[in-house]
């Protein structure tokens, strides 16, 4: 679209005219769109945000004074909501393994639960094995579900060495683990 073109559209658009607001929409969607699609990396999101850029546009297009500056101004309005979906995105969460209990693919085999007692029983042996500070760390990470923050309490140490007892810790439980395990 032609300069002189699209900047009469805008004064119409400012005027009121509904179609010269849809052509400019037409002609500025598919850069809009790109623009919040490089942010966002979710079509469906993009698509939502690209129709508010084009919302706020509407409302408040009586407040752009040069017409000319209309694809940076448009610009602009895309950047910063397309900012602020990714900031107010809901958070990822983890749900336990519980969680998902009730849905199974496939039905339990008896051999299914002997497997499971038999690894638990590995890996109690492995523990058995370590030295105790090793052990009470990846209990008290796995088994009782404690914090790093709350690990740091427990053993009066700094969280950076939580993390690094924890990563030493998993690694002389697997050595234990390999020596366990039949050739």
């Amino acid at each position: 679209m032609e300069d002189i073109q699209f900047i009469n559209l805008v004064r119409l658009a400012q005027a009121g005219d509904r179609d010269a607001m849809g052509r400019l929409v037409e002609a500025f969607e598919p850069t809009v769109f790109g623009i919040v699609l490089r942010r966002l990396r979710n079509r469906a999101e993009a698509a939502e945000v690209t129709q508010e850029v084009f919302l706020r546009a509407v409302r408040k297009l009586d407040q752009l004074r040069d017409p000319a500056r209309f694809p940076g101004w448009l610009k602009r309005i895309a950047v910063r909501l397309a900012i602020n979906r990714a900031v107010r995105r809901p958070k990822e969460t983890i749900s336990a393994p519980e969680t998902f209990d009730g849905v199974k693919c496939a039905p339990d085999h008896p051999i299914d639960g002997l497997m499971r007692v038999e690894r638990a029983d590995r890996v109690r042996s492995g523990l058995s094995r370590l030295r105790p500070l090793d052990r009470d760390t990846l209990i008290a990470f796995y088994f009782e579900g404690q914090s790093l923050k709350e690990m740091s309490d427990r053993f009066s140490s700094p969280v950076g060495t939580i993390k690094r007892r924890l990563h030493t810790a998993r690694h002389r439980l697997k050595a234990a683990l390999t020596d366990v395990q039949p050739a």
